[in-house]
């Protein structure tokens, strides 16, 4: 089973919260632009329940 996660980040402070993100057992596994706020990155994570 999996849990999901999905926040937003501008782009300067994205690198920082993937690396953080990833010690936790985070795995990206979707980017797409926020085109309603004209600015910024959509970041969809998963990582599996224990």
């Amino acid at each position: 089973m999996f849990e999901y996660k999905v926040e937003i980040y501008k782009v300067k402070e994205l690198e920082k919260e993937l690396n953080s993100l990833a010690k936790q057992g985070w795995r990206v596994i979707a980017v797409t632009p926020n085109i309603a706020m004209g600015y910024g990155i959509i970041v969809t994570y998963e990582r599996q329940v224990k």
